[in-house]
């Protein structure tokens, strides 16, 4: 598989804040890569830098093998910050106004594609100012999908939609992937990256902690929802226990991670050696947001 992205040890530092702390990673032809991780993991720093807009400390990064972004730029559309358009001009005037500022032929025809492709076709004679979130969120898709790139990189591009608005950027992102471009995706909202991704990093604080296709990320230690009389008492005990680990409150229980061969007889067993007695305990169904704190809280 073709490698579309490689990054080596980028480091990126505000004053006193390390935002990006030897990051490495690789993306290949045809993902779906989703960088994860809470605000301030480095997530935004990762990207401006990947585009050109900010610049690393030291570290590099190569796109198709080539180099940095000033070699591929052609080959790259993105949306990196809140939609950007002339209030007062339609949907197909301010297309133009992309199309010229990246010296592209054939205006009309790729207007139309695009606008097509994200469903703004009917409406491209309306002013954006009249546009909702969820339409200028499209129409910014469209202006990075025009030179037809095979790379789309996209900053939280879910992010302030409503339910329809969400599900209508994911099933146009899903689209877009289908005629085999490769897209990378940051975003704090881990059901879509779950219900889109084929491969994600994981970061915090500015590290990578974990890189991998989302079904192995999906395969964590198994989960458990316990509960006992004093759930104080059974997170100091869980801290003794190796093979067990506190994932998050999930009130009036507790979600914990156990290793696959553990049986919930000597999770009990094991609580009970140290004075603690559940009164509750269960399987609990992964997804990516449990998998996800699971990872982040070791």
């Amino acid at each position: 598989m073709v490698e579309i992205l490689t990054t080596q040890n980028l480091r990126k530092s505000y004053k006193k804040l390390d935002a990006l702390k030897g990051l490495s990673i690789n993306v290949k032809q045809g993902q779906i890569y989703g960088l994860l991780g809470p605000n301030g993991s480095g997530k935004t720093t990762t990207l401006g830098i990947l585009l050109g807009v900010i610049k690393q400390d030291s570290g590099t990064y190569s796109w198709f093998g080539k180099g940095e972004i000033d070699e591929n730029r052609s080959n790259i559309g993105s949306l990196l910050e809140t939609p950007n358009f002339y209030p007062y001009l339609n949907a197909v005037d301010n297309l133009k106004i992309v199309s010229t500022i990246k010296s592209l032929d054939n205006t009309k025809l790729r207007i139309e594609k695009v606008l097509r492709r994200v469903d703004l076709w009917k409406r491209k004679d309306a002013a954006f100012k009249t546009y909702s979130l969820g339409m200028k969120q499209r129409l910014a898709i469209a202006s990075a999908i025009l030179a037809d790139p095979d790379i789309l990189v996209l900053d939280e591009p879910t992010n302030g939609l409503d339910p329809q608005g969400i599900a209508e950027i994911r099933s146009l992102i899903l689209d877009i992937a289908e005629d085999g471009k490769t897209i990378i995706i940051a975003s704090h909202i881990l059901d879509e990256i779950e219900k889109m991704c084929t491969h994600v990093a994981i970061l915090k604080n500015g590290e990578l902690i974990r890189e991998a296709t989302l079904e192995e990320i999906m395969t964590q230690d198994k989960l458990l929802c316990i509960g006992a009389d004093s759930n104080d008492e059974l997170k100091l005990a869980l801290e003794t226990i190796p093979q067990m680990k506190f994932v998050r409150d999930i009130s009036p229980n507790i979600l914990i991670g156990v290793e696959e061969n553990i049986s919930n007889a000597m999770v009990n067993k094991m609580l009970a050696e140290k004075g603690v007695y559940l009164n509750t305990i269960m399987p609990y169904k992964k997804n990516l947001e449990s998998t996800f704190l699971e990872i982040v809280n070791k």
